[in-house]
């Protein structure tokens, strides 16, 4: 199915009342479920699904086999790597509805989520961070933080490129590739400008 401010393939299945972008792309047998928004210049892979009122930002990139759950919201630039998946609820049952109990994720701008990793509902992730593959997030997670593990733990610091950034003794880091400047204030890393 083509329109003329998106792409969507034959097999992708959009339902109504959705938000969709100009120059979004949508792979094969995905699922857009009601309500939901999708910004500009997003990418959704094969066999995603994406449910009601989840919001995704402008150049989301979402890998094969994604569940995005209700409760998501992905700010620009936010990359969602191959089989990870969201929880929106903290204890979950079959025979128990928990439908007005779904909790928020926010996923702010520019972080990256490995490929497998789980995010349990109620976590935000920091502008910026990188988590591991196969990771799963059981708190927040800082701006700039590098995690990895079950149950994740921060290893370190990236940059908005996503390289590793190794500190001075005058807390001070460079990015290799940018040369954008870094300092770590009172457990937190802010760009310098």
């Amino acid at each position: 199915m083509e329109d003329n401010n998106y792409f969507a393939h034959e097999t992708a299945v959009i339902d109504d009342n959705c938000e969709i972008g100009n120059g979004t792309k949508i792979w094969h047998f995905s699922h857009i479920m009601s309500n939901c928004t999708i910004g500009e210049k997003c990418n959704i892979g094969q066999n995603v699904v994406v449910s009601p009122q989840v919001v995704l930002g402008n150049n989301v990139k979402v890998q094969n086999n994604v569940s995005i759950y209700t409760g998501v919201i992905c700010e620009d630039d936010v990359f969602l790597g191959p089989s990870m998946v969201f929880t929106n609820v903290i204890n979950p049952r079959s025979a128990v509805n928990r439908k007005e109990e779904y909790m928020k994720t926010i996923v702010k701008k520019g972080a990256s989520i490995g490929a497998n990793a789980t995010i349990v509902c109620g976590n935000n992730i920091g502008k910026f961070s990188f988590i591991g593959a196969g990771s799963v997030v059981t708190k927040e997670i800082p701006d700039y933080a590098l995690v990895v593990g079950n149950p994740s733990k921060q290893i370190g610091w990236v940059s908005e490129y996503g390289h590793r950034l190794i500190f001075s003794e005058d807390n001070l880091a460079t990015c290799k590739e940018s040369g954008q400047k870094y300092r770590v204030e009172n457990e937190k890393v802010l760009r310098v400008k």
